[in-house]
């Protein structure tokens, strides 16, 4: 299974490399909403963390939908300069039709470079077919249409998707959240909060926000800390995080956190971990046609007879009488 590069940079801190692929026509305010916490992160630090690069097709100046410009090097330079590549896009981007781009950003895909989808950037993901088996989501505006074009889309209504090496979001001042949640889970809840802060962003929104999940929409008002730990559990479902890793990027210690889970949930905070990667496996059994095998993958699982057990003593079923009761 790829290791997500968040957890290497959480481990050693190293730079994070990244770059921006520009659309002409691109939604500037989901571009700079992506491309300001990352500087800020910089600057609120005192180190560059992240070195942000930024392509076109041919290079040159790229031109944004209210006519402000990047320069940019040829997306061909992209090389393996890069970390992370979000492609960002405006307009329609179910009518573009460059399969030169889409075969590069497909050859992106197959060798293993984490990419990501800004607004619409995650509708030329998909047609390149580097979001095949990972979920995702993308702007409201063209939910139902990508969806018409394959049923195997592992898509999801909100506002950002971060499922192993891939990171999509719905584009207007959503990148402030997916970024918040990048910057969190690689450097920790204290300097995603202080930029956060400094871009006035002081209610940031989970990434199923309006429509919370068990645990976040549970109906305790709980501590941000504990928050913090849901966010990260359910960013981290294909690629789970340790319990030391979850305290330490909450900014808390293991004990006190396991605590407040104890008080408002009534179990630990790895059961609470299993449940949600549980729930989310769940779905994808009912709702798709993704094999087992990569449902397991998806949400986790090293080996499919793991899953099966822990599935059956969620559900009582197995996840095969599962979806033969689903579409029985």
């Amino acid at each position: 299974m790829t290791q997500d590069p968040e957890l290497k940079a959480a481990k050693g801190n190293d730079l994070r490399r990244i770059g921006f692929f520009f659309i002409d026509g691109f939604a500037m305010m989901s571009a700079s909403s992506a491309i300001e916490p990352l500087r800020a992160a910089n600057l609120l630090s005192g180190k560059q963390l992240y070195d942000v690069k930024f392509f076109s097709k041919g290079g040159g100046q790229a031109i944004s939908s209210c006519g402000a410009m990047f320069e940019t090097e040829p997306l061909k330079n992209v090389g393996n300069r890069i970390d992370i590549l979000f492609v960002v896009v405006g307009g329609n981007p179910m009518s573009f039709d460059d399969e030169e781009v889409i075969e590069r950003l497909r050859r992106f895909g197959v060798h293993g470079m984490p990419l990501g989808g800004i607004s619409s950037g995650a509708v030329l993901l998909a047609k390149a077919g580097t979001l095949r088996n990972r979920r995702f989501t993308v702007h409201w505006e063209h939910f139902e249409e990508l969806r018409a074009l394959s049923g195997d889309f592992l898509m999801e209504r909100r506002l950002f998707v971060m499922d192993r090496d891939r990171y999509t979001c719905a584009g207007g001042v959503a990148p402030l959240d997916m970024m918040h949640a990048l910057i969190r889970s690689s450097h920790g809840a204290e300097l995603a909060g202080a930029v956060s802060d400094w871009f006035i962003h002081t209610g940031i929104r989970a990434a199923d926000a309006p429509q919370k999940s068990g645990y976040a929409g549970h109906d305790k008002q709980l501590h941000p800390k504990v928050l913090t730990a849901l966010e990260l559990m359910e960013n981290h479902l294909a690629d789970p995080l340790s319990l030391s890793q979850i305290a330490m990027l909450s900014g808390i210690g293991p004990r006190q956190l396991q605590r407040r889970f104890d008080e408002d949930f009534g179990k630990g905070i790895m059961q609470c971990y299993m449940d949600l990667r549980l729930q989310k496996a769940d779905e994808l059994v009912r709702k798709t046609r993704l094999p087992l095998m990569e449902v397991a993958m998806t949400t986790g699982f090293v080996n499919q007879a793991h899953f099966a057990k822990s599935y059956r003593s969620k559900f009582a079923l197995s996840p095969t009488e599962r979806r033969n009761k689903q579409t029985g």
